[in-house]
């Protein structure tokens, strides 16, 4: 598939299997040669600005990233039929060369199975978040150059499909840039004061302890713009240890993640949970030994509850079945498990 997020980077180390589909292999973003800048010192006054009270903080937003790009995607209303889930993160609007947004970089963004899947989902009483980026193709944070031309993508896509919540997937070069990273700060400014009441995640990689150098630095840039992001939200994957309890290192990458949004912004810790999530893999990941199981998902689900994170979610519906002969690692889990159980699991979920 064209725009993989690092959650399907498998698809590109198993091309050859006989599920994939045909739209060809990925082609991984070129990685920003810009000079990165000085990360902004924190304002005090935007930081907290920036930081709702308590009270104000967003209930949970949650749904599977579901991709129609490759193999053979559950119909979305089926799946509500049968696991009562209403809400679903579509994956993945991407640049077509330029600063302009497409499905994938290259599917129209009206008038095509994108469209008519998210306007499925709506007449059955559902709704979608749009997620912006993964892990390889062009990025829109890239391939605009100003803030003010990213947010104009971002607000294309926003005003074609009258968005209430957007996810900024923000991974490889894209993630890897002060620039870029800055930019899509910027940009995502722009869009929370041209759009009242959107929600606005922002979603990247993490070690076991919490985000990398990146990921603090792309937390204190927010806090010093002044921007509030509804939810910033870690992958806790693909982190190249081997065996590891995926259910506690799920957890420990949030509690970082909370620390390092509890120190930009200066919020409490029970405030900085109520801003913050994680996006899981469904059974195998990309790293050999590394599964998360039906019970650890179940087991994360339970924390997020607790701790009313403001994100829940996990990559993908289009795996959440067991494999069948010849199945693609990214079309199935590679466990031993029924259709729809993640699904199922985190149907519902409020925060």
């Amino acid at each position: 598939m064209k725009n993989m997020s690092k959650r399907t980077r498998r698809l590109a180390l198993t091309a050859t299997c006989a599920l994939i589909a045909t739209g060809g292999a990925a082609t991984l973003a070129a990685t920003g040669a810009q000079a990165a800048p000085t990360a902004p010192t924190t304002q005090a006054a935007q930081a907290a600005q920036a930081a709702p009270s308590t009270a104000a903080a967003a209930s949970g937003q949650t749904g599977p990233y579901l991709y129609l790009g490759w193999g053979s995607p559950p119909k979305a209303t089926d799946v509500m039929s049968a696991t009562g889930t209403t809400q679903f993160t579509m994956a993945f609007i991407l640049s077509d060369g330029g600063c302009n947004p497409k499905w994938d970089g290259s599917r129209a963004l009206t008038g095509g199975n994108d469209q008519s899947t998210i306007n499925s989902i709506r007449s059955a009483g559902g709704d979608v978040t749009v997620s912006f980026g993964g892990w390889s193709g062009n990025k829109l944070g890239e391939k605009c150059s100003s803030a003010s031309a990213l947010a104009g993508a971002y607000q294309k896509v926003i005003d074609a499909y009258k968005l209430k919540s957007i996810d900024i997937d923000i991974e490889a070069s894209e993630f890897e840039n002060a620039t870029v990273r800055q930019r899509v700060i910027d940009a995502l400014k722009i869009v929370k004061q041209k759009n009242s009441g959107i929600k606005v995640y922002v979603t990247f990689g993490t070690t076991t302890s919490g985000p990398d150098a990146n990921g603090k630095d792309l937390i204190k840039r927010g806090a010093a713009a002044g921007v509030d992001v509804d939810g910033w939200a870690v992958m806790p994957f693909d982190f190249g240890q081997g065996s590891v309890d995926m259910a506690a290192a799920t957890k420990s990458a949030v509690d970082g993640l909370k620390n390092s949004v509890a120190s930009a912004y200066g919020l409490s810790s029970d405030d900085a949970y109520r801003k913050v999530g994680f996006s899981s893999m469904n059974g195998k990941t990309d790293v050999a030994g590394e599964t998360v199981t039906l019970d650890n998902f179940k087991s994360v689900v339970s924390y997020a509850k607790s701790h009313h994170l403001a994100r829940v979610s996990f990559w993908s519906l289009n795996r959440d079945r067991k494999c069948g002969s010849g199945g693609d690692a990214d079309a199935c889990s590679g466990i031993d498990q029924g259709t729809y159980d993640f699904t199922k699991v985190l149907a519902g979920y409020t925060g």
